[in-house]
């Protein structure tokens, strides 16, 4: 076995663990000698001309079939599967969809691929499974959806030029590779569901063919509102608006059919701290989506399942030990080995132990995403609030180490040179890394350990969002949702499979549709809100209206809930909304983008609020808590609660857990 060293930097300002070594001016300087337009920009003395040319108030107006909101993987695949109907398609997204949204610089393994053909789980059974590991607070439509239909959008995408495949032999031999399809599995070696991949081409694949079947992209613009007829919450959707975040532009597309592929909001307990907008998903995920569909009248639920702030597990540049970095080993600084253990708390003491699930344990999904459920859970590292306990004890020494050297060589090669390499979150450490001089056979990474802040949460991926049917259609016609957009949709695969399906249901319902007649008073009233920001000398500053936001949920909808405070923080954001809210203040398009975003997550946090209030029960698998219901899920209240908008009041109502009837049945039935 080579030798272990720590892995440490000497520049300018110091000697620095390795995560931190990679100065930022060196970082730059390196950037820069490969890229001139990459240098940093010349001290500012004064006030900067905008670079491009102002046209407040001015329309563009597209008549499309059908138009998708949002350009992340499930936007691309929406609007590529209505192209392919040989509709015409329209794609609005906040950036650019070549590297926009979740997985916009990468992604790393593709989830539930179950018919892929090394595969040993029937689709139909990693589905249920899934589903009986959340207790049903899941969305069974688009997991059985995904579990179907993944390892089809994954052939596609190899097509479009994305590498699924070890074709160049690197890791033959190696125990997650299947020989003869040449196919590299992860985390979980015997069910071979889970397909590592080389997903930094992902989004460049799917722009390429977005731009191939002709469909109109507006980038760099937001979407600003749902158009409904006679301009009314809760009837047909018949179009979006949006402003261009450079030009100021306003966009008006009319549209047979819209869906809503927006990613979940990011921003809603904690804004910014000492990192500044510190999120592990893009900070551009406000919930735009949401919102929108909140003010129209849109049916959501599980909108009261939170999440604590920081991710669970270790950190080691930029991702959780138990997904890009499984399964590797951790040690203290005297090299002693940070424990394994499986869904029972019993040792896992081989390396192949931990691509297993123990005897007596039903399924391990693999990626930690099932961790709430026992009998499900993946064999892992000890938690923080163990490693803590260890800690006080003197059982182990801060800091810890990802000890790559001492793995088996495929398993380093994998970690390192392929996942860590293709995960948005992780690609630019791998690189500069990489360029530090860092071995991964010789050194050892320090780990930086994250903590929770108990009143710090956020929404989580497999969380709440619009109610859909088998047509991932939502309760107002003409209106569907993919993705992270629908509730208990997430990762990479579900937003592919679930955008694809919306975008074939949605082209069929808008080939029904002769026309579509907007509201000219709504469009004016949007104009009248989005432009009030810029027409104003001064106001109020969006980040300061966002940190508000994020108090008062820290305050009133922390992680231990009550209806009087929750009724009281309704009643600060119902205030700001109505105060501060109007008080907005632009300078830019730029600006505005972010101050129409700080004015939707007023919104979220009423939608989310009023979620919490509406159940009145505890529940561990939402991770809900409240200390005036304390009751842990109890029977009348296993189901999804629900709230919508009806004439300018929330409406409660309730669906019950297999409201998507026999889901195997109903998949074949509706899969066309």
């Amino acid at each position: 076995m080579p030798t272990r060293r720590i892995f440490l930097k000497t520049t300018g300002q110091g000697l620095l663990a390795a995560g931190l070594s990679l100065g930022i001016s060196e970082t730059a300087s390196a950037r820069a000698a490969e890229d001139p337009e990459s240098k940093p920009p010349a001290e500012k003395t004064g006030s900067v001309k905008w670079p491009y040319p102002i046209a407040y108030g001015k329309e563009t107006v597209a008549d499309v079939d059908v138009v998708v909101v949002g350009g992340g993987n499930a936007g691309c695949w929406a609007a590529i599967s209505a192209a392919r109907k040989g509709l015409k398609v329209a794609l609005i997204e906040k950036g650019n969809p070549e590297h926009s949204g979740c997985n916009g610089s990468g992604v790393d393994h593709w989830q539930f691929a179950a018919t892929n053909p090394c595969c040993t789980v029937a689709p139909e059974v990693l589905a249920q499974d899934a589903i009986d590991a959340r207790k049903g607070y899941i969305n069974g439509i688009s997991r059985f959806i995904k579990s179907y239909e993944g390892w089809d959008r994954l052939q596609e995408l190899e097509k479009m030029g994305m590498k699924i495949r070890d074709d160049e032999d690197e890791f033959k031999g190696a125990p997650f590779r299947d020989e003869k399809t040449k196919l590299l599995f992860a985390f979980n070696y015997r069910d071979n569901s889970v397909i590592r991949i080389w997903g930094t081409g992902l989004k460049p694949a799917l722009t390429r063919e977005c731009q191939r079947l002709g469909v109109k992209i507006f980038d760099r613009t937001m979407a600003t509102s749902l158009l409904t007829e006679h301009g009314q919450p809760g009837n047909r959707v018949v179009g979006v608006t949006g402003v261009n975040t450079r030009t100021g532009e306003f966009l008006i597309v009319r549209a047979k059919a819209t869906i809503l592929t927006a990613a979940k909001p990011s921003r809603l307990w904690q804004f910014v701290d000492k990192l500044g907008i510190s999120h592990h998903k893009p900070p551009v995920n406000s919930g735009d989506g949401f919102a929108m569909a909140w003010k129209a009248g849109a049916m959501f639920t599980m909108m009261e399942m939170s999440r604590l702030g920081t991710d669970p597990g270790v950190g080691m540049t930029g991702a959780c030990s138990f997904a890009t970095w499984y399964p590797c080993t951790l040690v203290d600084s005297n090299g002693k080995q940070v424990p394994w253990v499986d869904t029972f708390g019993n040792p896992v003491t081989s390396m192949d132990a931990r691509f297993q699930a123990p005897a007596g344990q039903k399924r391990f999904f693999g990626g930690g995403y099932m961790d709430k459920s026992p009998g499900y859970k993946d064999p892992h590292t000890l938690d923080e609030k163990d490693i803590d306990a260890m800690v006080k004890k003197g059982e182990l020494t801060l800091p810890l180490y990802a000890d790559l050297p001492s793995m088996p060589e495929h398993e380093r090669r994998v970690i390192f040179g392929l996942m860590v390499g293709q995960e948005g979150l992780t690609w630019i450490g791998y690189r500069t890394l990489a360029r530090s001089g860092f071995d991964p056979n010789k050194d050892l990474l320090q780990v930086y350990r994250y903590h929770h802040t108990p009143d710090i949460q956020t929404i989580p991926l497999d969380g709440g969002g619009l109610v859909v049917d088998w047509d991932m259609r939502t309760n107002l016609e003409g209106l569907y949702a993919a993705g992270e957009q629908a509730y208990g949709t997430w990762g990479c695969n579900g937003s592919c499979s679930t955008g694809h399906w919306a975008g074939r249901k949605a082209a069929e319902y808008a080939k029904g549709i002769s026309s579509v007649q907007v509201d000219q008073q709504q469009i004016q009233n949007e104009k009248k809100r989005v432009y009030a920001p810029v027409e104003r000398a001064s106001g109020v500053h969006w980040k300061d209206l966002e940190n508000g936001v994020a108090k008062v949920m820290q305050d009133y909808c922390g992680s231990t809930k009550n209806e009087e405070n929750l009724r009281i923080g309704n009643k600060w954001l119902g205030e700001l909304n109505e105060n501060e809210a109007q008080k907005l203040h632009a300078r830019t398009p730029h600006e505005l983008l972010h101050t129409l975003e700080a004015a939707n997550i007023i919104h979220i946090g009423q939608l989310v609020v009023n979620s919490c209030m509406a159940r009145k029960a505890s529940s561990s698998m939402l991770n809900f808590v409240r200390s005036d219901y304390p009751l842990d899920d109890p029977p009348e209240w296993h189901k999804f609660v629900t709230v919508q908008q009806e004439n300018g009041q929330v409406k409660v109502g309730e669906l019950p857990i297999g409201y998507a009837g026999p889901l195997q049945e109903n998949y074949l039935k509706n899969r066309g």
